[in-house]
Protein backbone atom coordinates (compact mmCIF):
# COMPACT_ATOMS: atom_id res chain seq x y z
CA UNK A 1 0.00 0.00 0.00
CA UNK A 2 1.60 3.55 -0.76
CA UNK A 3 2.01 5.78 1.84
CA UNK A 4 -0.36 8.74 2.03
CA UNK A 5 -0.76 11.74 3.49
CA UNK A 6 -2.61 12.70 6.66
CA UNK A 7 -3.93 15.67 8.42
CA UNK A 8 -4.79 17.53 11.26
CA UNK A 9 -7.12 20.12 11.32
CA UNK A 10 -6.10 23.40 13.71
CA UNK A 11 -9.01 24.60 15.33
CA UNK A 12 -9.65 27.40 13.60
CA UNK A 13 -10.38 25.05 10.45
CA UNK A 14 -13.61 24.89 8.89
CA UNK A 15 -15.41 21.24 10.18
CA UNK A 16 -16.80 21.23 6.62
CA UNK A 17 -12.40 20.64 5.50
CA UNK A 18 -12.54 17.60 7.37
CA UNK A 19 -16.27 16.21 6.15
CA UNK A 20 -14.86 16.66 2.63
CA UNK A 21 -11.71 15.01 3.30
CA UNK A 22 -13.37 12.14 4.60
CA UNK A 23 -15.74 11.73 1.53
CA UNK A 24 -12.78 11.36 -0.48
CA UNK A 25 -11.35 8.64 1.74
CA UNK A 26 -8.66 10.93 3.34
CA UNK A 27 -7.42 10.37 6.71
CA UNK A 28 -8.01 13.70 8.80
CA UNK A 29 -8.37 14.40 13.03
CA UNK A 30 -9.61 17.99 14.11
CA UNK A 31 -8.86 19.80 17.26
CA UNK A 32 -11.92 18.33 18.82
CA UNK A 33 -11.93 15.25 18.10
CA UNK A 34 -8.61 14.36 19.95
CA UNK A 35 -9.49 17.01 22.88
CA UNK A 36 -6.91 19.87 21.87
CA UNK A 37 -9.17 22.67 22.10
CA UNK A 38 -7.17 25.56 23.50
CA UNK A 39 -3.86 23.63 23.22
CA UNK A 40 -0.73 25.51 22.65
CA UNK A 41 0.68 25.10 18.89
CA UNK A 42 3.85 22.77 20.35
CA UNK A 43 0.59 20.26 21.58
CA UNK A 44 -0.71 20.05 18.12
CA UNK A 45 2.85 19.66 16.56
CA UNK A 46 3.66 17.25 19.71
CA UNK A 47 -0.20 15.06 18.46
CA UNK A 48 0.41 15.24 14.68
CA UNK A 49 4.51 14.55 14.52
CA UNK A 50 4.46 10.68 15.75
CA UNK A 51 1.37 9.99 13.81
CA UNK A 52 2.72 11.67 10.49
CA UNK A 53 -0.12 14.37 10.25
CA UNK A 54 0.26 17.33 7.87
CA UNK A 55 -1.22 20.42 10.48
CA UNK A 56 -3.68 22.46 8.17
CA UNK A 57 -4.40 25.52 10.01
CA UNK A 58 -4.40 30.01 9.38
CA UNK A 59 -2.29 30.07 12.25
CA UNK A 60 1.16 32.17 11.26
CA UNK A 61 2.50 31.20 14.87
CA UNK A 62 3.22 27.52 12.87
CA UNK A 63 5.20 29.68 10.61
CA UNK A 64 6.88 30.43 13.05
CA UNK A 65 7.77 27.21 14.90
CA UNK A 66 9.13 25.82 11.48
CA UNK A 67 11.29 28.62 10.91
CA UNK A 68 12.79 27.93 14.69
CA UNK A 69 13.65 24.66 13.12
CA UNK A 70 10.70 22.76 15.38
CA UNK A 71 10.30 19.52 13.25
CA UNK A 72 7.06 18.44 12.37
CA UNK A 73 5.40 16.12 9.95
CA UNK A 74 3.82 18.96 7.62
CA UNK A 75 2.53 22.30 7.50
CA UNK A 76 -0.34 23.53 5.20
CA UNK A 77 -0.89 26.76 6.36
CA UNK A 78 -3.36 29.27 4.30
CA UNK A 79 -4.36 32.92 5.67
CA UNK A 80 -7.76 32.96 7.26
CA UNK A 81 -9.87 33.94 4.38
CA UNK A 82 -8.06 34.12 2.12
CA UNK A 83 -9.33 30.99 -0.08
CA UNK A 84 -13.23 29.82 -0.01
CA UNK A 85 -13.23 26.42 1.79
CA UNK A 86 -13.29 25.08 -1.88
CA UNK A 87 -10.15 25.83 -2.73
CA UNK A 88 -8.47 24.80 0.83
CA UNK A 89 -10.58 21.50 0.14
CA UNK A 90 -9.11 21.06 -3.75
CA UNK A 91 -5.63 22.33 -2.42
CA UNK A 92 -5.24 19.68 0.37
CA UNK A 93 -6.82 17.06 -2.00
CA UNK A 94 -3.90 17.84 -4.52
CA UNK A 95 -1.42 17.39 -1.77
CA UNK A 96 -2.73 13.91 -0.55
CA UNK A 97 -2.61 12.78 -4.56
CA UNK A 98 1.01 14.22 -5.24
CA UNK A 99 2.89 14.36 -1.82
CA UNK A 100 4.26 11.61 0.68
CA UNK A 101 4.68 11.67 4.09
CA UNK A 102 8.28 11.90 3.42
CA UNK A 103 8.26 14.39 1.39
CA UNK A 104 6.00 16.65 3.43
CA UNK A 105 8.22 15.98 6.75
CA UNK A 106 9.14 19.58 7.87
CA UNK A 107 7.60 21.36 4.99
CA UNK A 108 5.51 24.44 4.95
CA UNK A 109 2.78 24.44 1.73
CA UNK A 110 1.21 27.68 1.17
CA UNK A 111 -2.80 27.34 0.03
Amino acid sequence: MPLVLKFHLDEHVSPAIAAGLRRRGIDVTTTREVGLQGADDTDHIAFALPAGRVIVTHDEDYLMLHAQGVRHAGIAYCHQHARSLGQVLSALVLLWQVLEPREMANRVEYL
